[in-house]
């Protein structure tokens, strides 16, 4: 008898487990087992972050079957978490699965230093993380400016993605892609905000029941 998995929700970069509760509950409605947890993405660096959340995810989830739904450097953290956990599949949110230009540029500014700590700076290059676990997909945001996305004001106000690149505000739609990833998809949504889409929780259902989007 096989076990339904317990779907894994991780939010990202200075943000908290309620981010992403609006589609944690949508999920659970759908009869899933979930798991989330803030942690403490300011103050530790991404390998140090997925060594905590390793721990914190097998003692709760008895390493059972686990597909995680992720949002930026959540869906980062779990690639770090690719061998050490139980996983079946993998929807990520806006994900940097290459790096940051925007980071590259910000990252010796004291300001970014300090919001956004070391993960942050890690963030600014991918630097060969390990590839995300098998099979999963990536939804990226087209909402280049949001006045909920307040990273949006800074890199449309100073136009940091060339003319005629997608972007969310925060990442270009190229930044999101794996060579590995199973689908892919794109939403009208700013990067903040893209976890509460109509039709990001549409494909996330979908994938969750289907392995695609």
């Amino acid at each position: 008898m096989s076990v339904t998995p317990t779907v894994v929700f991780l939010h990202g970069l200075a943000r908290t487990s309620r981010s992403l509760v609006r589609l944690r509950r949508l999920v659970e409605k759908e009869g899933f087992n979930t798991w989330a947890n803030s942690y403490p993405s300011r103050k530790l660096s991404i390998g140090q972050l997925a060594d905590e959340l390793a721990g914190d995810i097998r003692t709760a989830t008895s390493d059972g079957p686990l597909i995680g739904v992720t949002h930026s450097l959540g869906g980062i953290l779990v690639r770090h978490m690719r061998d050490r956990l139980n996983w079946r599949g993998l929807v990520m949110l806006a994900p940097p699965n290459n790096g940051s230009k925007i980071a590259v540029q910000l990252r010796d500014n004291g300001l970014f230093k300090a919001v956004y700590g070391p993960a942050g700076f890690e963030v600014a290059v991918e630097r060969q993380w390990p590839s995300p676990p098998l099979p999963f997909g990536v939804i990226a945001g087209t909402k280049s400016l949001s006045l909920s996305n307040p990273t949006s004001w800074l890199t449309g106000g100073l136009r940091m993605f060339p003319e005629g690149v997608q972007n969310d505000g925060t990442l270009s739609v190229d930044e999101t892609r794996h060579p590995e990833m199973h689908c892919f998809a794109t939403v009208d949504a700013s990067h903040t905000w893209i976890m509460n889409h109509p039709e990001t929780h549409r494909l996330v259902l979908r994938f969750l029941k289907t392995g695609v989007f």
